[in-house]
């Protein structure tokens, strides 16, 4: 990008096919994305203002923003913005950027919550995050209460806030710490407990694509040798945090789902088990039940 004079269209055409040339995925969208970004405009606009001359300050600054995508920064964290259950969530380097098939753990969620019919209905969301989870279920379950943990205060900040924008701030208690270690000693029980846990396992976080292995955090990827140290855990510690009846929801890696529903038959104590499919049709979500009998280990 030279001084000259550019239009929307010029510099549209000209920087897809540079992030083209760089093997950038969805160049096209990138460019739309960060030029909207940078002239605080929506996409369409764009396109209703093909002709509009830019500025050079405004050159200047979506040349910034470029060169940091080509820094494989992820498009979210340089937008500060990712779109899940049609709601706009902020994002930030401290915080895994939502996927969609957290969706999927979401909608299994809420269609569990209409078969309980006590008030309020209590849900754990453990390792927040951004705080996707605890928003979506305060916002389509008015009656919940909704308890969200994490390791990371940074992450805490990010989900207070998504909450705070989303007027539903006052339904969810934020508590730091490891899983459910912010609970003890007291073991308040849930109908709900959600988590979308680190699952990768550690050699492979390396060969991931360069916008996850570089940028996103770690602690929130790191699954342990196998993928499989939290997913364990919360197997074997949720029964003391369920109510008889209560459900288990959990995403994870495909080729976890096995290895994951022989655990919950190894306490003894849930029934039910259920493997939900992603929109690939990969199985993504594993769901069970705690046996009425008996809810701890």
């Amino acid at each position: 990008m030279t001084s000259k004079a550019w239009c929307i269209k010029t510099l549209l055409e000209t920087v897809t096919d540079y992030l083209v040339e760089k093997k950038i995925e969805n160049a096209r969208l990138n460019a739309e994305v960060l030029l909207a970004h940078q002239l605080h405009v929506k996409r369409i606009s764009l396109y209703l203002n093909f002709d509009q001359p830019l500025t050079e300050k405004e050159v200047s600054g979506y040349r910034d923003l470029i060169r940091r995508r080509l820094k494989r920064e992820p498009l979210q964290y340089i937008t500060g913005i990712q779109e899940f259950w049609s709601l706009s969530f902020r994002v930030n380097p401290h915080v895994l950027i939502p996927r969609p098939e957290t969706e999927i753990l979401v909608d299994q969620a809420l269609t569990l919550a209409g078969s309980f019919h006590e008030t309020p209905m209590r849900v754990l969301d453990l390792g927040t995050g951004s705080g996707v989870i605890s928003v979506v279920m305060a916002k389509e379950v008015p009656e919940a209460l909704i308890l969200a943990t994490d390791i990371s205060g940074e992450a805490l900040g990010v989900a207070r806030e998504n909450a705070q924008n989303h007027g539903v701030l006052n339904r969810i208690a934020f508590l730091r710490g490891d899983l459910f270690e912010p609970l003890m000693p007291e073991k308040r029980v849930f109908h709900l407990i959600a988590s979308n846990p680190p699952y990768v396992c550690t050699h492979e976080i390396q060969e991931l694509l360069p916008e996850v292995a570089l940028h996103e955090p770690k602690i929130a990827l790191d699954g342990g040798k196998d993928g499989m140290d939290f997913l364990k855990k919360i197997i074997f510690q949720a029964p003391q945090f369920l109510r008889p009846g209560g459900w288990l929801l959990l995403e994870m890696s495909p080729y976890q789902v096995e290895n994951a529903l022989f655990t919950l038959a190894e306490t003894g104590v849930y029934q039910n088990e259920t493997k939900i499919e992603d929109y690939s049709h990969r199985q993504r979500v594993v769901m069970a039940q705690l046996k009425s009998k008996g809810n701890s280990l």
